[in-house]
Order: structure tokens, then sequence, then C-alpha cells
């Protein structure tokens, strides 16, 4: 089998077959919608979708909103997953292990703040003290990220699979927990990403941007029992604090934007959930666009805040909903 290598791969080397790769697979169709039928676009919308909204009333302890604080620890792996070499790029990764993840660890940890951190595999087991910083507090999660911050959209359904296959196990055991939620590598879903995550169990999944709320996720016109955490470009670290970028933002302004999504949150009860990188928020002068949230959140919400990881958020609204467990495929397991 083309994937067979991963289950007794070396984090030595990137895979060559992913190196090599000739052409990604397209996402976008040879033919313009204007001459789709109505029949295929409601076929491709409906494949995977938002259903129900699963907000609930209030959440634990009557709190007004909850605040959802995701690390993605890429590390390296931004710079491995296309098979680059470049030193200056890998040595910028290797800081979110080195300086910013325990910079990162520090401040939640001095407030009591519990995060979810989601981590290619590759990129755990080249700094397995993570794990160690992560889990000394006993209040964060892990969740998985891919094996090596791959792009699912690139991949046939075999490879994507063993893939994520081998990345769930390779973190359950640095861990020591079964990781319960996935987010994709650059939110990168594929179409059989949906289908990969329920047949191997998953209860929640965080790479989707259909609301602000929690939904359940619907695969084809139907329910899948799978809670969606919606993502969202504006609430994230890496688009706008690369200095080399056109939408470069200083991160005080940044900051300014995350505080008035919380205001906003905090005013229909609904879900603040922020995804950074320790590779980029960890850094000196970014970390400080945090802090200023936080002490935002902390003068503005008061005792109205639940601080919250992904897993709790997600069985949270799942039990508020009455969703029951997972609606397992009937026509594939792995």
């Amino acid at each position: 089998m083309r994937h067979a290598f991963i289950i007794a791969a070396s984090i030595a080397a990137v895979p060559a077959w992913l190196v090599a790769q000739a052409q990604p697979v397209p996402v976008t169709s040879a033919i313009p919608g204007w001459k789709w039928s109505m029949d295929s676009i409601t076929k491709t919308v409906d494949a995977v979708r938002a259903g129900r909204d699963l907000n609930p009333k209030s959440w634990p302890g009557g709190k007004k909103v909850a605040v959802l604080l995701s690390f993605d620890a890429d590390n390296e792996t931004v710079t491995l997953r296309f098979g680059e070499t470049s030193v200056g790029a890998l040595s910028m990764g290797q800081y979110g292990a080195r300086v910013g993840l325990e910079r990162i660890v520090k401040l939640l940890d001095a407030r009591q703040i519990p995060a979810s951190f989601f981590v290619p595999s590759v990129s755990l087991a080249l700094h397995p003290e993570m794990a160690t910083l992560v889990n000394t507090s006993g209040k964060h999660e892990w969740g998985v990220h891919g094996w090596v911050h791959e792009m699912n959209t690139t991949l046939a359904e075999a490879d994507e699979r063993a893939l994520l296959v081998t990345a769930t196990a390779e973190l359950t055991r640095m861990t020591g927990k079964k990781p319960t939620g996935y987010r994709a590598p650059s939110w990168n879903f594929s179409p059989n990403t949906l289908s990969i995550l329920r047949d191997l169990g998953f209860r929640y999944e965080s790479s989707l941007m259909a609301d602000d709320r929690p939904y359940e996720l619907m695969q084809d016109g139907k329910r899948t029992g799978m809670v969606e955490l919606p993502v969202e470009w504006i609430l994230d670290d890496a688009p706008l604090f690369d200095p080399r970028g056109e939408r470069y933002s200083p991160p005080r302004e940044v900051a300014r934007v995350w505080m008035d999504e919380f205001d906003k949150a905090y005013a229909e009860g609904t879900m603040f959930l922020l995804t950074m990188h320790p590779h980029i928020i960890g850094h000196r002068s970014r970390i400080v666009a945090l802090e200023m949230l936080l002490d935002h959140i902390k003068a503005k919400g008061g005792d109205k805040v639940w601080y919250a990881t992904h897993g709790e958020a997600a069985e949270y609204a799942r039990k508020e909903a009455k969703l029951g467990e997972p609606i397992p495929r009937t026509s594939r397991q792995p």
C-alpha cells in the first residue's frame, strides 16, 4: 500500500511521497458554477454543512459566555509539510517549542485558565518536552492536528486516513490520553475528512466557519452527532502577525479586534474561540496582545465568563442540546 510507510515512519525525514507529490487534488471544478445543475449545487453544499445550533441557554454555573483559547503547536512542521529544508524557516518554527510555548503556559497557569493544544504528532515527537509542560497543571487538553501539518486536500483518501490514524495513536502515547477533538492543519478540510473523523470516533471538530456558536455537523444532508466548534480568520494570530505579509497589523490593534469579538459574544451569550500559535503569539511583543485581551475579559465579564477546553465546551453543548452520541457511519468502519 502507498501509505504503508506511516506505521513505521521515522521523523528523521519527511515522507518521500509527500515531498514528491506532483499535483494536488483540485478543490475547484473545471466547470463554472453557472453551468451546474441545481442537483449538483445542492450535492456540493450538502456534503459538509452546518446543522442544528448547539449554543446552550447558559454555560455552566450560569455563566454568560464561553471563552475557548486554543494553540496550534505547529513549530517546524509548517516548513516540513511541503518537504522544505530551509534552516532559517525551521529555526522560526523551533522558537514555538523552545520559547513560545513556555511563555504561553506560564501565562495561562498563572491565571488558572485552561486551553486546548492542537499539535501535529511530528511536532510533539520532535519536542517531547512539550507534553510535560502542558500536562503539568492538569487543566489543558490535547487535540489532533495532523501528522506533519499535511494539507488534506492534496491527499488520497487512504493516505489522509493513514496519517490521521498514526497521528492519533502517537499523540495518545506521547500525551497519555486519547484526544477527542480534531483540527485540520491550516483548516484544510478535504471531501474525505469528516468521514474519516467519524470512523475514528472523534467527538468534536474545529476547522469550519459556518457560525460563531457550536453546531452539529451534517454530512450529505444527514445528522452526524458531531459537534463543530467554529473558527475564523478574524480570530487567528497567523494572518495578521506576520511582519512580511501585506495584511500585517500591530499586535495591539489586533487585540482590539479580539476585544470587540469578545464583547459581542458576551452580549449575545455565545462563544468566543481564539486560535493562536506558540511560534507566533509566543513572541514578546505579540503575547502582549493576549495579555491585553485577558485583562479586558476579566474587567468586562468578571464571574460571568466560563473558560474551558474545547472538549469541555463540546461535551457541555452536547449534553444541554440532548444531542446524544456521535452517529457512526454505516458504510465503513476503521
